[in-house]
Parts: C-alpha cells; sequence; structure tokens
C-alpha cells in the first residue's frame, strides 16, 4: 500500500498551461500517475499532449472524477484556486506554490479545516510521491524505490538526499510526503505520521523537520502516546545563528525555542533516535531494520 496518492489516484492540475505546470505535469504522467485534466481559465477545450484542458476545476471534476488537484498557479491566485478545488469535492489538494501570503494560507487552513471535506499538502511543498504507483509533484522519482520506509518532511530538498541515503542501503520508500515550511501548512507532522502508522506497507518512519515552530515537539509527544512503529528523527539547522530566517518562511528561532538541539532534545526523550547527518539516518535505518 502507501498513503495518499496510488493506483486510484486520478489527478486534475490547476496551472497546467503554465511552463513549470506542463513539465511537471507531463513527468508525473510518464511516472505512471493517472493525470485526468487539467484548469487554466479561458483555456477550456484545448489540450496539453492529449489531456484536456478546463476552465473551471468543477469542470474538470465532473467530466473526470478526478479526486486530487496539484495547485501549480501563482502565489495571488493561489489560495482562490486551492477554495475551488475544495469547493468542487477533491478530496487531496496539494499545493506547490510557493510564496502565498500567510493570511491568505491561513484563510485557506480555517476554510478547510471547517469543512473537513479535503486534505491540504502544503503550500510551498515537493509534493509526494509513493514510489512504483504515482508521483504528484516535483519530487524527482528516480532517487526512490518502493519499499516499507515513510517519509515525512519539511524540507524537499532533504527529503531527496535522505530518500537516496536510504536507497544506497538498498531500503525503499512506502511514501514520500512533503508538507512545506511555511508558517501555515494545510497537514503537519503529525497527520502524516499517523496515516504512516496504520499503513501495512510502512515498517518504519523518517521524521525529517528544521529549526523555527514547534511541529517537531508536538509531533514527539503524538509519537510517544500513539505511535508503535519505529521513527527516526532529522532535524535540519544545528548551525543556523539565533534571529535569522533560514530557507522556509517557518524556519525562524526565536529565543531558545525552535532550535534544532531543543527539537533534537524533545524528540529523543520521547523515544525518538535523532540522526545529525541524512547519512546518520540512514545508519539508524539499518540498524533498526537489520540490514
Amino acid at each position: 500500500m502507501s498513503v495518499l496518492v496510488g493506483t486510484d489516484t486520478k489527478l486534475v492540475v490547476s496551472g497546467i498551461t503554465g511552463r513549470e505546470g506542463t513539465f511537471h505535469t507531463l513527468n508525473n504522467q510518464a511516472y505512471g500517475t493517472n493525470v485526468v485534466a487539467g484548469v487554466t481559465p479561458g483555456k477550456g477545450g484545448q489540450n496539453v499532449e492529449g489531456i484536456p484542458v478546463f476552465d473551471t476545476l468543477h469542470k474538470a471534476v465532473e467530466e473526470t472524477g478526478a479526486n486530487t488537484a496539484m495547485i501549480f498557479v501563482p502565489p495571488r491566485f493561489a489560495a482562490d484556486s486551492i477554495l475551488e478545488a475544495e469547493d468542487a469535492g477533491i478530496e487531496l489538494i496539494i499545493a506547490i506554490t510557493e510564496g502565498i501570503p500567510a493570511h491568505d494560507e491561513l484563510r485557506v487552513y480555517n476554510h478547510i479545516k471547517a469543512n473537513g471535506r479535503s486534505r491540504l499538502i502544503g503550500p510551498n511543498c515537493p509534493g509526494i510521491l509513493s514510489p512504483g504507483k504515482a508521483n504528484v509533484g516535483i519530487i524527482p522519482a528516480s532517487f526512490f524505490r518502493e519499499g516499507q520506509v515513510g517519509v515525512v518532511s519539511r524540507s524537499g530538498t532533504l527529503t531527496y538526499q535522505i530518500g537516496n541515503e536510504l536507497a544506497q542501503r538498498g531500503f525503499g520508500n512506502s511514501s514520500i510526503v512533503g508538507i512545506g515550511g511555511d508558517p501555515v501548512p494545510g497537514s503537519n507532522f503529525i497527520d502524516i505520521i499517523e496515516l504512516f502508522e496504520n499503513d501495512p506497507q510502512t515498517e518504519l518512519i523518517v521524521m525529517s523537520g528544521e529549526i523555527g515552530g514547534d511541529a517537531e515537539e508536538q509531533a514527539a509527544e503524538y509519537i510517544r502516546d500513539h505511535v508503535t512503529k519505529p521513527v527516526i528523527g532529522y532535524i535540519a539547522g544545528f548551525t543556523a545563528p539565533p534571529g535569522k530566517q533560514m530557507g522556509h518562511a517557518g524556519a525562524i528561532v526565536s529565543g531558545s525555542k525552535g532550535t534544532a538541539a531543543a527539537k533534537a532534545e524533545a524528540l529523543e526523550a520521547c523515544g525518538v533516535q535523532v540522526g545529525r547527518t541524512p547519512t546518520a539516518v540512514a545508519d539508524i535505518a539499518a540498524e533498526i531494520l537489520g540490514a
């Protein structure tokens, strides 16, 4: 099995006719993802290499039965595109777009949580890959192989590195989920760890965090109380200077809160082994899985 995306995914891409939207949509399709439609207002009736384009997400869902949406529109339009996908009945919305204003993210988050009809991954995320089944987003699938390790990460690039380190040790992944590093993510570590805990294919969970906020500390407590599978943690930013934003909008430390050391301490106190480098994560995984 896998989590969130798989052989039953029917993907519609909002912003399919843009340069990046077209490029990654066709990459996802080439991997084997069932891309059923695209959406660009004013371009309904056209197609992108055989993929039909509609003016609205409502029409795309009505005509194709799409159940997953990937958002590839510019930041100022992205929030409305996410809300349109939710209103159209899309079950899973994956927002790749970065640079969405924080107040827009908060508006979207509150609306989706209140209605409870859709799950949002992102924004500013690399997407989701279930090796051998489906790829929705910008994750370079060649780095990964199918297997038993579930990965959830705030960072796209570190996800790729950790996945490659695991693959070099002979391990594959059930799914790789990039939740994004913005201040208001649609889904957090706990949301995805719960899915991995209930996924029969996943035997080991890797959680890749970074400085800023308290999502990792919250996840540590959840893991302690609710997770039976082994979890390995990785925190980027042990050498980050205090008070300086690093990379993602959510990666900023205030005083002693949100530091890599504090996060690692919280995880280890709850029984999670923490690797200080991606290679160390792979070493711990090999030890746990007996390879």
